[in-house]
C-alpha cells in the first residue's frame, strides 16, 4: 500500500537521498548533484510537491510539477519530475504517485503536462506512457553529461477534463 502526502520541510533528508539515487543512476537527470530544499522549493510549484510513503512507512518517492515558462499562454502547462527510491523502484511506487501528481494537477487546472526523460531511461518512459502520457519526439543531443552528448524524450500530457 503507497500513501501519497503533500511534502513536509521534515521529509527533505530522505527527497535528498532519493534525488541523488536518482541521480547516481546516470539515467534520470543532467544534474550532478541535488538541488538545495532551497532551491527545490523556490523553483518548484507549491501545491505539486507529493512524497509517496510505502508499506514499512518510510518515503519511498517524490514527485513535483516545474513552470515551463513565466509567459501567460503557458500558465496551465508544467513540467514533471518523479524520483523512485533504489529501494521501491518496480514495485508500482512510481505509478501512483505520477497518477496523484496528474490528479493533483488537473486541481491545480494545468492542462498539459510535460516530461523531458534521458533515452536510456526505459523504465521512466514506460511509467509515463502507463500514465498517459505520449511521446513526441526526441532532442537529439540536447545536453551532455560525463563527456557524452545525451538524447532527450520529450513527453506530454494532455487534460482530458482542462483545456479542451
Amino acid at each position: 500500500m503507497v500513501n501519497i502526502k503533500p511534502y513536509q520541510h521534515e521529509d527533505w533528508p530522505v527527497v535528498e537521498r532519493i534525488y541523488a539515487e536518482g541521480i547516481e543512476t546516470g539515467n534520470a537527470t543532467f544534474e550532478t548533484e541535488p538541488k538545495s530544499e532551497s532551491q527545490w522549493l523556490v523553483s518548484s510549484m507549491p501545491d505539486s510537491r507529493l512524497v509517496a510513503w510505502d508499506w514499512d512507512n518510510t518515503i519511498a518517492g517524490w514527485a513535483v510539477m516545474w513552470p515551463v515558462s513565466d509567459r501567460c499562454c503557458y500558465a496551465g502547462v508544467a513540467e514533471v519530475s518523479i524520483y523512485v527510491g533504489a529501494h521501491a523502484r518496480g514495485q508500482g511506487v512510481g505509478k501512483v504517485l505520477l497518477n496523484a501528481l496528474v490528479e493533483t494537477s488537473e486541481r491545480m487546472g494545468y492542462w498539459t503536462l510535460q516530461a523531458s526523460i534521458l533515452k536510456e531511461n526505459k523504465s521512466s518512459i514506460g511509467l509515463h506512457k502507463s500514465c498517459g502520457f505520449r511521446q513526441l519526439g526526441v532532442r537529439e543531443k540536447l545536453g551532455e553529461l560525463n563527456n557524452i552528448w545525451r538524447d532527450v524524450v520529450l513527453m506530454e500530457r494532455r487534460s482530458k477534463n482542462i483545456g479542451r
